[in-house]
């Protein structure tokens, strides 16, 4: 039968409205609206035509088991696997490696017995084949088609009955009944919905990637998230090895766990022990350098945080932040200023987050702060001390969220002191905790000098400092 036109559906909050307007009455986005067919079935439609209500203490809810995947990091990350009749999407920028991550899965599964298909619509037959070959993927039930035609790829669900697909991609999927091109926000609703209530009917685990936008959000329409059971975020930098895979909603477990691999010329492999690898190439005594234990959903992890103070040029002074936010390095610069008497406003300021880490909470603060003092006077920070703490606009240092767990994991690599808020509970066995209540202290402590150095910038004490503008020179 035909398909008529019913209406125009919003691609940022799904608002329906029945002609099309320029603004969304939903969200108020511009030239979000885009046309739908009245036969698309809705994503999340009920699969079961046959359901009727029960008691909640009735519903059998042992299908819903986890299936682990083999991949200590993915079932991590998933609670310990996938579920049967779960829909995922993952997403991330182009070549992170989102590809190479599920082809592997799809094969760890494959060995343990489970027939798993792999629907490709960006890559050709051969260029899967070759990659499998290279990542050691070559599994006897592991299926491969490459197919963008909806319709047909649900055909070959049905003959081949996997436990597992994973289509790649949604965007490059298509309904040859809907006019619009795919990727567009009907295709993109209309096949998700396919292969959703597919999944739902048959209790299939079914993944599907997806792009991602500029500013790193998840492309196609947002009822798509809300749709699926898990949505996971995987990033990384093109240039470092590391890669993080992220639960943004999930259905069948927390979304406080953390995943991480590292891209090797064999595909993906697991982290258990991330700290060695951000600590193996660390100078000890070198100044400039703090060690920060971070919290990453639940995962402590221990980095190095780097900083570098040089002269700066007339004019506005550079600041440099890669993988510190650079809101918090600035205004941490200014707290230095005011209530340290560490002249920096007028320096260059380079800080860097080693490994390719994002190291944006509040409790990394303190280490920040503490690098850029040691830089600035050219005093090492000792090589077995870690900072952990908020810092206030007042200089005041703050508790930090669990930091029990942080010190927990200094204390496993052999960090034997800590610089910590005054409030901070007590230490694991065989750490020293030097407890602070202000900036200054913590910088005092910190950075006490164990052989005379020249300075590059010069501390002043706030209570002698004369009145008016600071510079950064000695």
């Amino acid at each position: 039968m035909a398909r008529t036109r019913a209406g125009y559906r919003c691609g940022a909050c799904g608002t329906a409205v029945p002609r099309w307007v320029g603004r969304c009455p939903g969200c108020d986005g511009w030239n979000t609206l885009a046309e739908e067919p009245s036969g698309a079935g809705g994503v999340g439609s009920a699969p079961d035509p046959g359901a009727r209500p029960r008691p909640i203490a009735e519903v059998d809810a042992a299908a819903w088991v986890h299936r682990p995947t083999g991949i200590g990091e993915l079932d991590r990350v998933l609670g310990g696997g996938l579920v049967p009749g779960s829909v995922t999407l993952v997403g991330g920028e182009p070549g992170v490696g989102k590809s190479t991550l599920l082809l592997q899965a799809l094969a760890a599964v494959a060995r343990q017995g489970a027939r798993v298909l792999y629907a490709t619509g960006e890559e050709s037959a051969p260029q899967v084949r070759m990659r499998a070959e290279r990542l050691g993927a070559l599994a006897p039930s592991l299926w491969l088609v490459a197919d963008t035609d909806v319709g047909r790829i649900t055909g070959h669900i049905e003959e081949v009955e996997p436990e597992v697909v994973v289509v790649d991609s949604v965007q490059a999927l298509a309904d040859p009944a809907l006019s619009s091109a795919p990727g567009s926000v009907a295709q993109v609703r209309e096949c998700a919905s396919r292969l959703i209530r597919l999944a739902k009917s048959r209790a299939t685990t079914v993944v599907l990637v997806g792009h991602v936008t500029k500013d790193g959000g998840l492309a196609g329409p947002r009822v798509l998230e809300h749709a699926v059971d898990t949505v996971l975020g995987f990033e990384g930098e093109r240039h470092h090895a590391l890669r993080m895979l992220r639960a943004v909603k999930h259905r069948f477990g927390s979304t406080d766990e953390l995943g991480l691999f590292e891209m090797t010329e064999t595909g993906l492999r697991g982290l258990p022990d991330p700290s060695g690898l951000f600590l193996a190439d660390r100078r000890p005594g070198l100044p400039g350098s703090v060690v920060v234990p971070t919290l990453e959903g639940q995962r402590p992890l221990l980095v190095e945080v780097q900083a570098l103070v040089a002269p700066g040029h007339p004019g506005t002074p550079r600041r440099s932040a890669q993988g510190v936010d650079a809101g918090r390095l600035g205004f941490l610069l200014a707290v230095l200023e005011r209530s340290v008497g560490l002249a920096t406003l007028g320096a260059d300021v380079y800080a860097l987050a080693v490994g390719g880490v994002r190291v944006v909470e509040p409790a990394a603060d303190l280490g920040v702060a503490l690098a850029v003092a040691s830089a600035a006077t050219d005093r090492p920070v000792p090589a077995d001390l870690v900072a952990i703490g908020e810092v206030g606009l007042g200089g005041e240092v703050r508790q930090a969220a669990r930091t029990g767990r942080r010190l927990a994991e200094a204390a496993r690599l052999g960090f034997v002191r800590a610089v910590v808020p005054h409030t901070a509970p007590d230490a694991p066995a065989g750490m020293e905790l030097i407890r602070v209540a202000t900036l200054d202290a913590a910088v005092g402590v910190a950075l006490e000098a164990r052989r005379p150095v020249r300075p590059r910038l010069t501390l002043v004490d706030p209570s002698s400092a004369p009145p008016g503008p600071r510079t950064g020179s000695d």
